[in-house]
Parts: C-alpha cells; structure tokens; sequence
C-alpha cells in the first residue's frame, strides 16, 4: 500500500457533481437577490424543499443556532446519482463549504466517498458515503461532524441531473475551448465534439466539458481550469438573468432536485457570499488506497484528517490557531490498519452480512499500474 494525497486517487474524483454543487450554490445565492416575484418564487420553491433535520435547526457541537448574515457557517453538500433508477441513496459526491463573513473567505473540502470511517450509530467502519443509505441526511451529517469534529449547519442535497437542467434553463452558457474533443453523450450515449474556440454549450455539452480529461494534455490540471471556467459561466449568467419564463423554469428544476434545512430568511442572508465565490481555498487530506475482499476503500490519514478539522475549526471561528505539530514537515506514513479498518492479514470484525448498498465501486490494482487520473 503507497501513501498518496487525495490528488492521486485512482477513483473518479466524481467532478461533475461537484460542479454541480457549487453551480447550484451561485444559483442560490444569486437568486436570492433578485426581483420581488422572483423572491416570492424562490420562498416558494425553498419552502418545498426544506427538510429539516432531526436534530432542529442547531448542530449539537453548537452552543446556539447560528445566524449566516453575521456568523461563520458551514454547508454539506450533496450529489445523488439517480440516473439509473437507484434509489438506495448513495451520495456520488460530498463537498464540504464553510464560509466566514468577517474575512470573506471560503474553503471547501471534498469528502472522498469511498473513506473508510466510522459510520455514526453503527458498529463497524464502512465507506462513508453508505451513511446516507443506512440512515439517511441525518445519519450523514452526523458522521461528518463526527469524522471533521465540526458542527454541520446545512446541508443541500442534490440530485445529478440538475446540472445539465441548470444550464438548459439558463439558455446554455459560453465556453473557450482550448481544443477539439470528443466525448460519450450521457443521454444517448452516442458521441459528443466539442471544437476549439468559444462557443455556446448546452447542458449535455457542458457535461461533457467538464467531464473529458483523458484527452487534455494536462491531464487534471486542464480538467480543473473548465470547471472553474463552467462555474464561472453558469454565475455570469445569473448575474444577467432576467427572463421570468426561464427563471420559472429553473426554480421548478431546482424544486424538484433539492432538499435542504436551510429556510428561505437563511439563504436571503447569504446572499452576500457570492462575491466571495472566487475567494475560494480548496481542501483535502491524505489516505491510502485499501482493499478488502475485493472492494476497494481509501483510508485516511489519522494526522492528515486532524489537521484539516483544525483548519475549519479555525475558519469557523471555534478555535484560534492550529496545533504546532500539525504544521510541522512530516514523512508521510500510512494509516493504521488495525482493528475494524481490516488489514492485510489482520481480520476485519465487521460482520460479513453486513449491508452494502448496491454498485459498491471495486478498485482492483494491476501491476504496473499508475495511481494518477481516473
């Protein structure tokens, strides 16, 4: 087993939903700034979608509910992949967002789902995107503070497709490409070109963009540069967004692909985010790849983990600095594999009847074989 960082995962980084995720956080936050009916339209569509949790509005690592127009926050966002029919809930994406106003800074955190953790409420480690199929938004919220010792305030769960409705809805978006390449269509399954130039995508196009990186000669690098380059369209957009027909449209694509806790008053109050959605600091910790009986985990870095909770910790105002240690140049050592993470030669005690959601991901290693890219 090779220690690696989060970058060189073989696992599909699942970009598209994290796109995806932060497409519908400038859908929120600009929305929530516009007209009177548009405002009426959107309290309307947020009131279907709220769900709250069982908890009530305040995470128990909270003294008292927050309030985003002054208090740091933090939001988990959500992609589910319903495509196929599957509706055992399985999250395909999990991005973390905390947001502090006093120093109009963002960082975001992507959750690797195949984590191997411990499950809130449940006696055995599993991948930590099974939470949400064992027990739902609640059971996933709470095995996040848990695992980042930080409080949830909101969650936004959203479902795949929105992100080619989202574009659809705002009459496509303009891109430059920086080449021609073909991809697979996701709805027909034919094939899609994109051309070199600027052009007008639309959804399945822009899917398509921001999916391709096999045949960017930068590989990631490239793949990173046209999402941020699509999130950036999908807000200039909005920011033009004046049609109420497409407007109607795009608040009933919204309502019937989201849930979320936060109220209407709440995402009125962050509204002022948007400007700092280009203030934005990415995350991630170290692990291992790991497999076990076939089915392939990534395992995290105990100190790596410990670090990156004292970084949000401190974005959320709950700590003033970081433990010395942390910061200090380390070799990078593997996480223990003792006891329930099941390692090599050492029984797992989870139970072997234990329930795994259906289509659980299985990485096998060839020899030879590269940990970068898919």
């Amino acid at each position: 087993m090779m220690a690696r960082s989060l970058s060189k995962n073989k696992k599909r980084p699942r970009s598209v939903l994290k796109i995806m995720l932060i497409t519908f956080l400038g859908v929120f936050l600009l929305a929530a700034g516009a007209l009177a009916y548009m405002v009426h339209q959107l309290a309307s569509v947020t009131s279907s979608a709220q769900q709250e949790l069982e908890r009530g509005e305040r995470s128990e690592l909270r003294e008292e509910a927050v309030n985003p127009d002054i208090d740091p926050v933090s939001i988990l966002f959500l992609g589910l992949d319903t495509r196929d029919g599957d509706l055992s809930g399985r999250t395909d994406a999990m991005v973390l967002v905390t947001f502090n106003p006093d120093e109009g800074t963002v960082k975001m955190l992507n959750i690797p789902r195949d984590s191997r953790v411990n499950i809130s409420g449940r006696y055995e480690q599993d991948k930590i995107n099974h939470a949400h199929a064992y027990g739902g938004i609640d059971m996933t919220v709470e095995t996040v503070e848990q695992l980042l010792d930080i409080p949830v305030d909101y969650y936004v769960s959203l479902n795949f497709d929105a992100f080619m409705e989202i574009i659809d809805d705002i009459g496509g978006i303009t891109v430059d490409s920086p080449m021609t390449f073909t991809e697979t269509d996701n709805a027909t399954y034919g094939t899609l070109t994109i051309y070199e130039g600027e052009q007008e995508l639309n959804g399945e196009e822009a899917l398509a963009y921001v999916r391709m990186r096999k045949s960017d000669p930068t590989g990631d690098i490239g793949r990173g540069e046209r999402q941020k380059e699509v999130i950036e369209a999908v807000i200039r957009e909005m920011a033009s967004f004046s049609t109420i027909t497409r407007f109607n449209s795009l608040m009933d694509t919204i309502e019937r692909n989201l849930d979320t806790n936060a109220s209407f008053n709440d995402i009125v109050a962050m509204h002022s985010y948007a400007s700092e959605l280009d203030n934005i600091e990415s995350l991630n910790y170290d692990g291992i790849d790991y497999v076990e009986e076939g089915v392939y985990y990534f395992v995290p870095d105990e100190r790596s983990i410990t670090l990156v909770s004292q970084r949000l910790q401190k974005h959320l105002g709950l700590r003033q600095t970081i433990d010395s240690y942390l910061l200090e140049p380390t070799e990078t050592s593997e996480p223990s594999t003792e006891g329930n993470v099941g390692g090599q030669g050492i029984e797992s005690d989870t139970p072997e009847d234990h329930y795994v959601p259906e289509e659980t991901d299985v990485y096998q290693p060839q020899l030879g074989e590269s940990n970068s890219g898919f």
